[in-house]
């Protein structure tokens, strides 16, 4: 009894064994009857996986890679130049899909402080490098490379309830110079922004008067006050009136540009002028001012691409559409059907 009890379990086990045996092989033909009936789908789902894994691979490679249309590139920008030059960005970096532009928006100062630190190799300003500015790189072996973009005007805003529409230059240099004028309150953008800067120059003076003269901290914070005050006087980057961030535009709403008079002896001292794009280009405005793409990178790399983009016909269009006057105005093309 007890070998026949052996022997029914050795069997069981044999058994079972063979059963799994069985089910194994089955499962191999079921698997290789499927690859035969569906190897074109398979191939071409391999395939397609690794043309999408290999473009993908190219495509983070190619922004690694320094040239004139690849690559990434932080620009500092004048702040009062914003709109313009993120326009310029969107435009450039759905054309060359392989560049990465990453701007940083800073007070003339802290801009140029940048690319003498070393921070930043490209700016764009409203103004050229000083001389000693340019003796700096040259001594590093870097020849800056300027180029000029577009013609800005350096708008004077007022209340839209207010009776003042104009402003004569003589009371904008009176007013830096803390003698009484027919401006009650004049605001600027920022202490160390190139509206002060020019403004500054233009009046002779190193610092602003301790009253009636004030500096915010952006061109929005301008356009805010001088749409909450109809006494003040604001002077901002016109393509902040032009191109107004959505945010802004219930208070762009609320101000208007006024015109300005030349000093006697020069170039629009005839009449009170708007900083309009042909006001500018015949240079009746009188706080107009030279837009510059300025490059320190000392290679070819994106810093050479981008300025050629801001200098070249796509570029001057955004200008000109922007509402500044472009360096060089794009061709027109006219169809003639007959």
């Amino acid at each position: 009894m007890r070998f026949n009890s052996q022997f029914y379990e050795i069997s069981s086990k044999v058994a079972s064994m063979l059963k799994n045996v069985n089910n194994s092989l089955n499962f191999q033909v079921v698997f290789l009857n499927f690859i035969k009936k569906n190897a074109y789908l398979l191939v071409v789902l391999t395939t397609v996986f690794m043309l999408t894994a290999c473009s993908d691979s190219s495509k983070t490679d190619r922004k690694d890679v320094q040239t004139i249309l690849t690559g990434r590139l932080t620009v500092v920008v004048d702040e009062s130049l914003e709109p313009i030059v993120e326009d310029q960005t969107a435009v450039f970096e759905s054309t060359y899909v392989d560049a990465d532009i990453t701007l940083r928006n800073e007070p003339e100062k802290r801009a140029v402080n940048l690319l003498l630190n070393d921070s930043i190799n490209v700016a764009v300003l409203a103004r050229k490098l000083t001389k000693e500015e340019r003796s700096f790189f040259e001594a590093k072996k870097i020849i800056p490379r300027e180029a000029r973009f577009a013609i800005d005007g350096i708008a004077l805003i007022a209340n839209r309830n207010s009776t003042d529409s104009v402003v004569h230059v003589d009371d904008l240099i009176n007013s830096l110079r803390g003698k009484p004028t027919a401006i009650e309150t004049l605001v600027f953008d920022n202490p160390n922004s190139s509206t002060v800067r020019y403004l500054q120059q233009l009046a002779g003076v190193d610092k602003l008067p301790d009253e009636g003269v004030y500096a915010l901290s952006s061109n929005a914070d301008v356009i805010k006050y001088v749409d909450e005050n109809t006494h003040a006087v604001g002077v901002i980057g016109i393509n902040w009136i032009f191109q107004p961030d959505p945010d802004l535009k219930e208070y762009v709403e609320g101000v208007k540009v006024v015109g300005v008079k030349n000093q006697e002896g020069k170039e629009g001292d005839d009449a009170f002028y708007k900083p309009s794009q042909t006001n500018l280009a015949l240079g009746k405005y009188p706080l107009a001012r030279d837009l510059y793409v300025i490059n320190v990178q000392g290679i070819k790399a994106l810093g050479l691409g981008f300025s050629a983009f801001l200098t070249g016909e796509r570029g001057q269009r955004i200008v000109l559409k922007s509402g500044l006057m472009p360096d060089s105005i794009p061709p027109r093309e006219i169809n003639i059907i007959e």
